[in-house]
């Protein structure tokens, strides 16, 4: 079964997206990365697609929460990850959503899709029109 990973700060943009999204992906396991590092990591589901905001400084450097970062870290969980998926704040420019962009690279999978703070009933559809597409294509490929 394919599945959803997704951080979401005390702030909840990212976790309002993705409840509006659940119902839209309901055959997929979503599941939520802890804020505090004390926290145990879920188990991630193989494969998954990762929903990311940033926070970065006017620079872009802290652009993925350490979570994400603590999370990826396991290379177990690294080899599930198929695809990103960015949320941010376009009032931050050249930085928006660019936390998606650096784990694209660095873990060599695709940005998927681009979203602003909470989204919009627009990216649920466009969202939700791609992950089903994206995973028919996946399957038969693997």
């Amino acid at each position: 079964m394919s599945g959803l990973i997704y951080f979401s700060s005390a702030s909840g943009n990212t976790a309002r997206f993705v409840s509006q999204l659940a119902p839209h992906v309901a055959q997929m396991q979503i599941e939520r990365l802890p804020i505090s590092p004390k926290d145990p990591m879920p188990q991630a589901p193989h494969p998954y697609v990762l929903i990311c905001p940033t926070y970065a400084d006017g620079e872009g450097r802290g652009a993925v929460p350490k979570q994400v970062i603590r999370f990826l870290n396991d290379p177990n969980r690294r080899a599930g990850l198929r695809g990103v998926i960015g949320a941010g704040n376009r009032n931050f420019g050249a930085t928006f959503a660019r936390a998606a962009d650096v784990i694209a690279n660095k873990c060599d999978v695709p940005v998927l899709y681009r979203f602003e703070l909470a989204g919009t009933d627009t990216d649920i559809t466009r969202i939700s029109a791609g992950l089903e597409h994206f995973w028919r294509a996946e399957c038969l490929t693997t």
